[in-house]
Parts: C-alpha cells; sequence; structure tokens
C-alpha cells in the first residue's frame, strides 16, 4: 500500500480532475479509488468489479471502467495488453519497473533494469524527447510454456 500521504495526495489530485472535467465526485468513484490503492500486484477490471461487488459495495461495471480510465490518465494505474484483455497494477508508491508477458498463460514477470532506463534516457536525450512516463512490455513464452514446447 502506498503511504498515507501519497494517498492523500492521490485523492487530492482526484478530485481536482473530477472536478476539472466536470464529472461529479461520487463514492462509488472514491471505493474504486480506495480498493486499487489496496491492491499490491496486477489485477484486472472484471476482477476488481466481481471483488467489489462480493464485499457487498454498490458499484456498477461501467463504474469500474470509467474511474479506471481515469486512473490511468492521472498515472495513478498503468495497463498491459495481456490477449485480448487489460491487466492493470497501481504505478504510484511503487518502484519502476517493467514486464515480461507469456502470451500461452498470461504470467507477468516483473523485471529494473538500469541499463535498458539509461538507454531510454540516452534516446530521449538524442531526441530532445521529455518523457513523462512509459512501460516496457515483452511478450513471449515463460519457462513452464516453453519447456511444454508448443502453446495451447
Amino acid at each position: 500500500m502506498a503511504s498515507a500521504k501519497l494517498v492523500e495526495k492521490v485523492k487530492r489530485d482526484f478530485a481536482s480532475y473530477l472536478k476539472r472535467v466536470n464529472l461529479r465526485s461520487t463514492e462509488q468513484r472514491y471505493e474504486v479509488l480506495n480498493a486499487i490503492l489496496e491492491i499490491d500486484g496486477h489485477f484486472g477490471a472484471e476482477d476488481l468489479f466481481i471483488q467489489m461487488k462480493n464485499q457487498g459495495k454498490k458499484i456498477s461495471r461501467a463504474t469500474v471502467y470509467n474511474t479506471l480510465d481515469i486512473l490511468l490518465e492521472l498515472g495513478v494505474v498503468s495497463r498491459h495488453k495481456v490477449g485480448n484483455t487489460y491487466i492493470y497494477e497501481r504505478a504510484i508508491g511503487r518502484t519502476h519497473h517493467d514486464h515480461l508477458i507469456c502470451i500461452n498463460c498470461g504470467a507477468m514477470i516483473e523485471f529494473a533494469s538500469e541499463e535498458i532506463e539509461k538507454l531510454q534516457d540516452e534516446i530521449c536525450k538524442k531526441y530532445k524527447f521529455k518523457p513523462l512516463r512509459h512501460t516496457h512490455q515483452i511478450y513471449g513464452l515463460c519457462a513452464k510454456c516453453s519447456e511444454k514446447g508448443k502453446m495451447s
């Protein structure tokens, strides 16, 4: 979970954004935000919706998906395409990392590489490009799926 100070900043930024784009500040939107701030790993939007419903939250599927879009724009979550679906993870309060994604079973392996980060910085500098955020994803087969010798 993110620090209390960071959580408060995220909530202020969220409220400010909703006001700026003329969206209602609803309890349900904040429940989605709070649920995401508690999650430490990867999750699907549908899984989040079901989890919240199972907890007795009065939440619509549309609210979950729309709030995820807002939080993606604010940089609170990051999104990764795995097959035909998107997987999310909390982006704030975590160290930066990249992913190896198995196209067969959907396994996601997190890794960090100072060499890749340095190379990205050099490329941005060369092209006078100011990076704001990025994700690096490598798609392939995990060790278990490679061992099987074929995709299911």
